[in-house]
């Protein structure tokens, strides 16, 4: 596909970027704690890391692990929220020269155990209050180190032990656990020094990440994701950003979980080359508690999901806060709707920024200008050095205007799935294009636009309805909080359009929003059951779950 978009790219942002600079994300990495030892890199609970302590002791954690017999490209399980740990145990793992497998906290003792076992991890990081779901599978994994730590841990002598009194006693947040031979992260620390850290001798071919899919159809899969992957992607982002970011002021709200990719490159990694801080939101679901903690900075850029930003306009207080200093307001992980961004722009006066990718491809695809004026649905042009094709079922590439299936080949995109290689073959065109499994066209101004995931397609009497068309139609009723749609059997159509939708009017009714939709919809698209729900399903990230709604449709 011509690369039309080259064309309309912001000014400064090449077509191409050097991903190939820096040989390794350590060695990236090492370049920004040295560059900006003395400044914040993460603040959590009031209480922060400077770059030079998170290199100080993620060398300890590497020289830990290599002491406990860890070996380049052994498999670093970290299951943890978004705590001031987590940075300092995923550098000192990779700087070990080991893969780290992120996991979510989340998880059932199934979900673990299956994880754990496919990527054969050797070693896990864990919160006490996920503890018991580890006790559960440990026996039947080959992880051999274990590494429990507190909410508290980091956030000094006092404070640490005031906040895991009131996680343990106060709002029993912790059940009982047991796991013999369990350290703390403060005793590995402590067990060695950083001169006994031995460098390890990476590349970009080698393995960084097993960044494991939501298992939202099948077996859940990891995909693997190299130093080169994850370097080309920051590169590439980093380059998108230069014209509008400065360097060493910055201040980036990390309310997504870092152990997802999303949050993990744009956040964790892309703002450590602008030395920026990152304020790690613990539980981003108590939008109280997060607006309290978001009137007590001067944010700069905030990065989220469309429920997210959703839930904080919805809080009164949050249209209360001094949005004098944001920036960048980015969007991804799901489709913004336009009704959210509209919100946005009026409550914050500032541009809600599409961006899309996915997990196998590090996760950036598409970033939408940063200068853009009104929201027009698009999420994007294809980043540097990034390659676009849209595709019929066939392979075949269609016009521009078309919707098709959205490929892409570039530096950031997997080389597969670990231990897939039938689940790889799958994803993958002949000429090395991955399939993303998600519907979209390219205008002729290069802009990308997202339709829906090729397999939540709906169809009406042989008519294609896309669940994000209703969902937004929907979205703009003043009296919905939330949607969701998906497809029903129909005797009549084949398939209907069924809404699940959150009130925000507790006196909405049915008839209501499909008069509504009526005025809005073509007659297929429009819905022919709605049910009224008190909350969704959600991924870690937030994304309602439509596979979760499917399955208790009746």
């Amino acid at each position: 596909m011509e690369k039309t978009w080259l064309r309309h790219y912001p000014p400064g942002v090449p077509e191409d970027v050097d991903w190939r600079r820096c040989p390794s994300l350590v060695a990236m990495a090492e370049e920004d704690f040295k560059r900006y030892a003395h400044r914040t890199a993460y603040l959590s609970m009031g209480t922060g890391l400077t770059y030079g302590e998170v290199d100080r002791l993620s060398r300890h954690f590497a020289a830990w692990l290599q002491g406990r017999g860890l070996a380049k490209g052994a498999r670093v399980a970290l299951m943890m929220p978004n705590v001031l740990q987590y940075p300092v145990c995923l550098f000192g793992a990779l700087r070990a020269g080991c893969v780290v497998v992120n996991c979510n906290p989340l998880y059932t003792a199934r979900e673990l155990e299956h994880q754990l076992k496919d990527s054969g991890a050797e070693a896990i990081v864990i919160l006490e209050n996920f503890a018991g779901t580890l006790q559960q599978v440990i026996a039947r994994t080959a992880v051999k180190q274990v590494v429990v730590t507190s909410i508290g841990e980091m956030l000094g002598a006092v404070k640490g032990r005031v906040v895991d009194f009131a996680c343990r006693h106060v709002k029993k947040m912790v059940p009982a656990w047991s796991l013999p031979g369990a350290v703390t992260l403060r005793q590995a620390l402590g067990e060695v020094s950083e001169q006994a850290f031995r460098p390890v001798p990476l590349v970009q071919e080698d393995l960084a990440f097993l960044q494991y899919t939501g298992g939202t159809t099948g077996i859940s899969k990891g995909a693997m994701l190299s130093h080169g992957n994850i370097v080309a992607n920051v590169t590439q982002a980093e380059a998108w950003l230069i014209p509008s970011v400065r360097r060493e002021g910055e201040l980036v709200v990390t309310a997504l979980p870092l152990y997802h990719i999303f949050a993990l490159t744009a956040n964790c990694l892309t703002f450590l080359r602008f030395g920026a801080a990152n304020l790690l939101i613990v539980n981003p679901r108590d939008i109280p508690g997060f607006v309290k903690d978001l009137g007590r900075h001067r944010f700069t850029v905030i990065t989220g999901v469309n429920t997210l930003f959703n839930a904080l306009l919805n809080n009164e207080d949050f249209a209360r806060l001094d949005f004098s200093s944001l920036k960048i307001t980015l969007g991804g992980g799901m489709a913004v709707q336009q009704p959210v961004a509209e919100r946005w722009k009026q409550v914050t006066g500032k541009p809600l920024v599409q961006a899309y990718g996915l997990t196998e491809t590090s996760p950036a695809v598409t970033i939408h200008p940063l200068d853009l004026a009104q929201f027009d649905g698009s999420i994007g042009l294809p980043i540097s050095s990034t390659e676009l094709s849209i595709r019929d079922d066939d392979g075949e590439e269609v016009s521009l205007g078309q919707v098709g299936e959205i490929c892409v080949r570039g530096p950031q995109v997997t080389a597969g799935y670990w231990q897939r290689p039938d689940e790889t073959a799958k994803v993958f065109h002949a000429d090395a294009f991955l399939r993303t499994g998600d519907m979209g066209y390219v205008d002729q101004a290069g802009r990308v636009f997202l339709v829906d995931r090729k397999k939540d397609m709906i169809l009406v009497s042989g008519f294609n309805v896309y669940p994000n068309e209703v969902e937004e139609v929907v979205a703009m009723h003043p009296g919905v909080n939330e949607v969701a749609a998906i497809g029903v059997p129909d005797e009549r159509t084949g398939e209907a359009v069924k809404i699940f939708v959150v009130r925000k009017d507790p006196n909405l009714t049915a008839e209501e929003i499909i008069a509504h939709c009526r005025t809005q919809l073509t007659a297929y698209k429009v819905p022919h059951h709605v049910e009224f729900r008190a909350d969704m399903p959600r991924t870690a990230v937030g994304k309602i779950l439509r596979r979760a709604l499917k399955e208790t449709a009746s």
